[in-house]
């Protein structure tokens, strides 16, 4: 059916909004430079379930908690090249990224997700299921470092994953690290959300509008990088996508 001028001019002003909400939680600057790459390469190839899964997640509260639509493309391809087969997602919140890990898996993929709360996850879980790859996802519900130690206790789990997402408690992500460590292969890749904070990690300005948890969590991540850095352990990437994503192969 076509869509009248009416519609589209009603259209328009969501689509506005949805991109200067998208566009406040990335570090490029030009709004503009943004919606472009979102109109060029990562839009017109969002599977239509992803992309019912991201507005559901726009209208959030927590909103701003979800990955942003160009980092999840770029870790699904990353999952492809890498022909990874299990892996380990910390912070679920809608299952916008865990619907992309799913569909960028084999048939017989698995991912193991967790969350202390189910109740965002199970907005998206309608999603997930109509897509089909809800068999795909074994969700755990508690504290993440708990169901860490547990997988930790039985040997088979250890180096069991070839990929890892951390999109959790910020303040504990040298604590996540530890146990990615075990519980990743070698080879295998660890990815952690959010390692810029915003680009505050680089100093802000004394009279900077940025609250005392900001603060407080980006002096976490400045020291959770300067410890990854120095760990040789992993091979490490940083790149400005998003609000910081870094790369860890385990050596």
């Amino acid at each position: 059916m076509a869509t009248s001028s009416a519609e589209k001019k009603n259209e328009e002003p969501k689509n506005r909004r949805e991109v200067l909400n998208l566009h406040s939680k990335t570090l490029l600057k030009s709004e503009s430079l943004y919606q472009y790459i979102l109109d060029t390469t990562v839009v017109p190839r969002e599977p239509d379930c992803l992309r019912e899964l991201r507005e559901i997640t726009a209208e959030h509260p927590w909103a701003g908690m979800a990955s942003l639509p160009d980092e999840v493309q770029f870790i699904s391809m990353l999952l492809k090249i890498m022909n990874a087969k299990n892996t380990l997602e910390i912070g679920v919140f809608t299952g916008y990224s865990v619907l992309a890990t799913a569909l960028a898996l084999p048939d017989d993929g698995k991912i193991l997700a967790l969350d202390i709360n189910r109740k965002s996850y199970d907005l998206g879980l309608p999603v997930i299921q109509k897509a089909g790859v809800e068999h795909k996802i074994d969700f755990r519900e508690g504290p993440a470092l708990t169901t860490l130690d547990e997988l930790l206790a039985e040997e088979k789990n250890k180096g069991a994953f070839g990929f890892a997402f951390v999109d959790a408690d910020k303040f504990n992500y040298y604590n996540y690290h530890q146990r990615m460590l075990q519980l990743v292969r070698v080879g295998g890749v660890i990815a952690y959300d959010n390692t810029l904070w915003g680009g505050s990690v680089a100093g802000m300005p004394p009279d900077s509008a940025i609250s005392e948890r900001d603060k407080m969590i980006a002096e976490s991540t400045r020291e959770f990088n300067k410890a990854i850095a120095a760990d040789h352990r992993v091979e490490v990437c940083q790149l400005s996508i998003a609000d910081g994503l870094t790369l860890c192969r385990r050596l």
